[in-house]
């Protein structure tokens, strides 16, 4: 699944429409993408990642950790709810890293039943139980001199994971069936949406092999933490699968993305994607028609009146922190982890007059320097 990848485009914003004339019934515009769409990966571009789409402040410090530990050969552990893109973020440090010319062989501990699993992973000699009539070699040993990815870790079986604990500390392990010890030559990346440290505590996840695959974490915040994405996220996907349908769109509904924006994403970026590629399905025009399940679309419209006043009440309140001021290392985008261009945006949307603000505190600050 093609997860972040920022995308460039020529966007033009049309003339605002009557009420009524989209799919949500609250027409404010639309996103034209022109027919020379440029797919540039600037923060792709400045760290060499391929695939991954978003410009958000959360998304670029997960980029800067993985710019400064894919060079190692240090075990990493992904921290993330299911659907963030663990497994492409993993791909991204192997192809930072010098093992980038070698195998990215990848393992799902919870696909993986409990009485195969030492198999995959070791692999088996033949006849080392029933059904091995040949010879395997396994995950671990496909994956020498080049990274593996254990992706649920927490689903890995207990019994198992001092042999892994072994593995990753003296670099050796066995095929099941085999006396003969083999060595291997691994970077280890590993991703979990459990809570480890709480597995530990409750005795369902070994302490040590949590400390050996907690060398450096990187959590991968969900979509509703990087809402910024979205529209960037819906133009990758609508180009993606109109190019696999055969179709041409290239206008998207602005209310599509504010709708979008509003809801927050169980599913995250998986759940964003099924939603565009059904959209695609259905859209018989140049122009990208969705229609939300009942039940969500029920959810957005009850929490965008509170969600709007939550906003509006906290963009002040860093307003009249930051004196009114936007831009800088001191302005108010930096402390709300946007550009200075997206909080004038919503600034304008929500009636928030960043003068107004400063000769508010004026008074203020004259009495305290009194």
């Amino acid at each position: 699944m093609h997860v972040f990848r920022e995308v460039k485009m020529s966007l033009q914003i049309l003339p605002q429409a009557a009420p009524g004339e989209d799919a949500f019934g609250s027409f404010t515009g639309e996103f034209r993408m022109s027919q020379e769409v440029s797919l540039m990966e600037s923060v792709g571009a400045e760290v060499g990642f391929s695939g991954i789409v978003g410009q958000s402040v959360a998304l670029r410090q997960v980029l800067q950790l993985v710019e400064m530990v894919a060079p190692s050969d240090s075990t990493v552990l992904l921290l993330g709810e299911t659907g963030t893109g663990k497994e492409l973020i993993a791909r991204a440090i192997h192809e930072q890293s010098q093992r980038h010319k070698q195998s990215f062989v990848t393992l799902n501990c919870a696909a993986i039943p409990g009485s195969l699993f030492e198999s995959e992973l070791f692999g088996h000699e033949r006849g080392a139980f029933t059904g091995a009539h040949t010879q395997r070699a396994g995950r671990l040993e496909l994956a020498d001199r080049g990274t593996l990815f254990l992706d649920e870790v927490g689903d890995l079986p207990l019994e198992l994971q001092p042999k892994l604990l072994r593995t990753i500390q003296e670099h050796t392990y066995e095929r099941v069936g085999s006396a003969r010890t083999k060595n291997v030559d691994v970077r280890l990346v590993a991703a979990t949406n459990c809570n480890l440290e709480q597995m530990v505590d409750e005795k369902q996840f070994r302490q040590d092999l949590y400390y050996r695959l907690n060398v450096f974490p990187i959590r991968i915040p969900p979509l509703r933490e990087r809402l910024e994405d979205i529209p960037l996220l819906v133009q990758h996907f609508t180009q993606k699968y109109a190019r696999r349908m055969n179709k041409q769109i290239d206008t998207i509904p602005e209310a599509i993305i504010q709708k979008l924006q509003r809801w927050s994403w169980p599913g995250n970026i998986r759940e964003l994607e099924n939603l565009i590629e059904r959209s695609v399905i259905l859209s018989g025009n140049r122009m990208l028609s969705v229609s939300l399940p009942e039940k969500m679309n029920s959810a957005i419209d009850a929490t965008a009146v509170v969600g709007n006043f939550e906003e509006q009440k906290r963009i002040v309140e860093i307003l009249r922190e930051t004196k009114g001021r936007i831009s800088g290392p001191k302005g108010a985008a930096f402390r709300l982890g946007v550009k200075r261009t997206t909080l004038l945006d919503r600034m304008k949307k929500l009636g928030i007059d960043a003068r107004e603000i400063r000769n508010s505190i004026a008074p203020e600050r004259q009495v305290g320097c009194a």
